[in-house]
Order: C-alpha cells, then sequence, then structure tokens
C-alpha cells in the first residue's frame, strides 16, 4: 500500500474533450485522503490550479504527494513537433517541481479533438523520434518518461503498442484496462516486457461491454457510462496475476488505481458517487496486498 497512489480520473478528471462534470480539487482531495491514499498522480492539465507552490501546498494540506502526470502530446507530425516539444518541456519543469518521477505521455491527433488517423511510415518515424526528445527531455527533469497505449490514441492497438517497443526503448505505463481493450493481454505484456514497464495503471474491465467498443458500438464515453471499467475485482482482469508477475521481475514502482468515471448527470452528493467505487477498490487491493505479504513476506 506504500507505492499505491490514486488518480483524479476515478473521480471523472479527464483530459478527454467534453468529458462531462469536473469535480472540485477540494472535494476529490478530501475523498482521497479519507480513503488513506498517500499518493496522487495530477489529473487533467490546469484541474489543479495555479503553480508549482500552490500544487505542493494543496497535495501537503491533504497529505498527498505528487506521483506523474498524464500529458497528451502530438508527435507523430514533424510541422507541430517543436509545439508540442515545448509542452513537455513545461510539463517536466511542473512534474519536477512538485516532486513527481513519471512523466506520462499520450499520443494524440491532437488534444482537443482525439481522432485515429493511419499513420505514414514517415508519421511512425516521427513519433519514434519524438519520444526519443521527451524522453531526453524527462531525463533532463529527474524523470522518466512512460508511454501511454490508450483508447483513441495514436498508440491503442497490439501491433501499434509492438512497433513502438522494437522502434524505441521508451518505457511503458502498463495500462491494465487499455492494454486489454487494445488487444494486449496485460499478464502476457508483464510476463514479457516487465523491465520496460515504469509504471502501472490498475484497472478492471467488463469484457463484453470492452467489446461493444473495440466493435464501434460503443465510444469511449459511452463505454465507460456503460461500466466497462469496474471497481477493481468485478471484471474479468486478472489483476492479482499482473501484481505478482510484476512484483516477482522486481518492479518497485508505483502502482496507481483508475477507475475512469464520467458525471454528465450532475455532481452527486457529498459520501456519493464515484468515492463508492473506489472504495471498493481500495478494499481489493488491501486484500490482494496482505495475500501478498502472507505469502512472500513485506516488501
Amino acid at each position: 500500500m506504500q507505492r499505491l497512489a490514486g488518480a483524479p480520473i476515478s473521480w471523472g478528471i479527464c483530459e478527454v474533450p467534453n468529458w462531462g462534470l469536473q469535480l472540485s480539487v477540494e472535494r476529490v482531495l478530501t475523498e482521497m485522503e479519507e480513503l488513506g491514499l498517500q499518493a496522487t498522480e495530477l489529473g487533467a492539465a490546469g484541474w489543479l490550479p495555479g503553480g508549482a507552490d500552490e500544487i505542493n501546498k494543496i497535495l501537503s494540506e491533504h497529505h498527498l504527494r505528487a506521483v506523474a502526470a498524464f500529458v497528451p502530446l502530438v508527435l507523430h507530425d514533424a510541422a507541430r513537433l517543436d509545439q508540442y516539444l515545448a509542452v513537455a518541456r513545461d510539463a517536466a519543469a511542473l512534474l519536477q517541481a512538485v516532486g513527481a518521477s513519471r512523466f506520462v505521455t499520450c499520443i494524440v491527433s491532437d488534444p482537443d479533438d482525439w481522432q485515429r488517423p493511419s499513420l505514414t511510415d514517415d508519421n511512425w518515424c516521427n513519433l519514434y523520434d519524438g519520444l526519443g526528445a521527451v524522453d531526453e527531455i524527462a531525463a533532463e527533469h529527474g524523470l522518466t518518461q512512460v508511454l501511454h497505449p490508450h483508447v483513441d490514441s495514436l498508440v491503442e492497438q497490439a501491433d501499434e503498442l509492438q512497433r513502438v517497443m522494437e522502434h524505441t526503448d521508451v518505457d511503458v505505463c502498463l495500462d491494465t484496462g487499455h492494454l486489454e481493450i487494445g488487444g494486449v493481454d496485460p499478464v502476457r505484456f508483464a510476463e514479457e516486457h516487465a523491465a520496460r514497464v515504469g509504471l502501472v495503471h490498475l484497472k478492471d474491465v467488463n469484457v463484453a461491454v470492452a467489446d461493444r467498443l473495440r466493435s464501434g458500438e460503443l465510444s469511449l464515453m459511452q463505454a465507460v457510462q456503460a461500466g466497462v471499467f469496474t471497481p477493481l475485482g468485478q471484471g474479468d482482469i486478472a489483476l492479482d496475476r499482473v501484481v505478482t508477475t510484476l512484483e516477482a521481475a522486481g518492479y518497485d514502482g508505483w502502482y496507481v488505481f483508475e477507475q475512469d468515471a464520467a458525471l454528465t448527470d450532475g455532481e452527486p452528493p457529498v459520501g456519493e458517487g464515484p468515492i463508492g467505487d473506489v472504495r471498493t477498490s481500495v478494499q481489493f487491493l488491501r486484500t490482494l496486498v496482505a495475500g501478498l505479504q502472507e505469502h512472500n513476506g513485506p516488501r
């Protein structure tokens, strides 16, 4: 539990355009603290107000530390690369100033309009070079870049992730949910690529709903509202095997639990809404950790 972090996306705070109601910082961080969390990702850019000093103050008031931030970047288009490397530098400077360790890159067609155009060979080469440039920026700020395969991003499907694995040495955010939806078995990925895992996002997935998303019947937002991401332990992902595989391979980084939520029916009363599912997930993880410690002894 010392390496468990929360994420504002579990409360509906999301970078995807038109995602729904964004709950207040005070409410989300208060609920994180009530659940015993000690660390968090930063959430969508601008959700936490002000610069590093104000963010540090807000997190400290809630006894939280910063772990990472999710940064959508355009890297496949040479004409826009300099613009988004500047975005990456600004994000890296902020992450360094708030004491985070991971820079989570999500490669998108445009931060304001996520599409999946067909990429040319030149686009792929630009993408590889862009990841290398962001690696350097992250390292200059004492951070490790991790690539986040994600639904509706340009690295979503198994073949797309495989290309990146073969042509770059970037670390990967093992997001159990988005890997599963993209056609990658998260357990097998942990078995085969543990050395490339720089961060873990723990999601559980209702595969029946995921199939409807994969087929195009549902958008990501619709799938989320239909329950594609269940509370941990209530879906079809072998989360225990992912964790035990990584731990056996020597992974000693953060586990960020996420259950993507989208609030489109107004703000739920205090004590209700996303916190209920988060509470269930935290309890599942406490039980999982207790079982690991009983079997292996505490790490």
